[in-house]
Formats: C-alpha cells, sequence, structure tokens
C-alpha cells in the first residue's frame, strides 16, 4: 500500500499538527526563525535548502498562520518572514526535538544551549527554568553556542549566531 500524501484519514491533533509542520525541512524553517532569521537569502544560505522547497515552505507556514510575510523594503520589494503567536507556540516542540536529537543520537554535541536570560539557568527539557521554577517565553531565552557549533563556518548566518543573543531577535549578518 503507498503512503498517502495527507493524512485526511486520521482523526489525530499529531496529524493534523503534521499537516503543517511534518514536510522535511519544515521544523528547520521555523527552528531558524526561533534563531531571528527572517530573509529568504538568508534562509537559504543557512539551510541549503532548494529555493522552490523554502519557497513551497515559507508559503505553508504562512497560509497556516505559523508565520507572517512583512514588507521591509519598498525598492525593490522586499518581504521578511516572522513567527507568529501560533508560530512560537511551537518553541516547546522545537526546543524538545533538538534535546531528544542532543540524548538519544549518538556522537551529537549540543550545538547551541538554550538558557533564561534572566537568571543565566539553562533551560530544563519543556523550556522551564530550573532555577526561578517558571516556564520561560522564547523572548526570554538567550541562545548561547554549544560545544558541537562549527567555529569557522562558512555561511553568514552561521557566523552571526556564534555569540550569545535573544531568540526572536531579528538577525543580521555580514551579507555584502
Amino acid at each position: 500500500m503507498a503512503l498517502g500524501k495527507d493524512y485526511a484519514t486520521q482523526q489525530c491533533s499529531i496529524a493534523r499538527a503534521l499537516e503543517v509542520v511534518g514536510e522535511r525541512w519544515t521544523l528547520l524553517v521555523v527552528r531558524d526563525a526561533f534563531y531571528g532569521v527572517r530573509r529568504y537569502s538568508d534562509f537559504l544560505s543557512h539551510l541549503g535548502i532548494p529555493r522552490a522547497v523554502l519557497a513551497t515552505r515559507l508559503q505553508a507556514l504562512t497560509e497556516a498562520g505559523v508565520l507572517v510575510r512583512r514588507r521591509y523594503q519598498e525598492s525593490p520589494p522586499r518581504d521578511e518572514y516572522v513567527l507568529t503567536g501560533s508560530g512560537r507556540a511551537l518553541w516547546p516542540t522545537v526546543r524538545s526535538l533538538g534535546l531528544w536529537g542532543r540524548e538519544h543520537l549518538p556522537g551529537t554535541l549540543p550545538m547551541r544551549i538554550f538558557v533564561h536570560a534572566a537568571c543565566g539557568t539553562e533551560l530544563g527539557a519543556f523550556g522551564q527554568c530550573p532555577a526561578c521554577w517558571t516556564g520561560v517565553d522564547p523572548e526570554d531565552v538567550e541562545m548561547r553556542p554549544g560545544p558541537g557549533l562549527d567555529p569557522d563556518p562558512a555561511d553568514p548566518v552561521s557566523r552571526a549566531l556564534l555569540v550569545p543573543r535573544r531568540l526572536l531577535q531579528p538577525l543580521e549578518t555580514d551579507r555584502v
């Protein structure tokens, strides 16, 4: 039996969520949006994703209300993609999936460390601060380089992500 293209026959919230974020590359686009990537060219260079695939993923995430497309330049017209409230609600999923990979896939060193910006404590498995006993919104998370990160990356987005920074803050790269 061939694998279907969607989950229309499934009556399950996981299946419905996979309709939005279950395609290959989609969660990596969302992850990069948390990192502050907003521009098409930055997603393209950081992910190494084919242009057509990126365009399709950005359109689908926009139509689903995970991202919003905003004009940042009129001449020539250029847009950026920003997480909506619905998109920001994916933070615990992105965080947990990253931890799962780090803990259960051999040889995976942490590439990034996520800490509560207010106190500097590394976040727990579900995005909570173990020191403050509180859930931490993505806006209050500082991302720091971890031991698995390449210290001399080729692309401008990876270079910009070598310094500690808050999630969701627009990323400025050294592109020419």
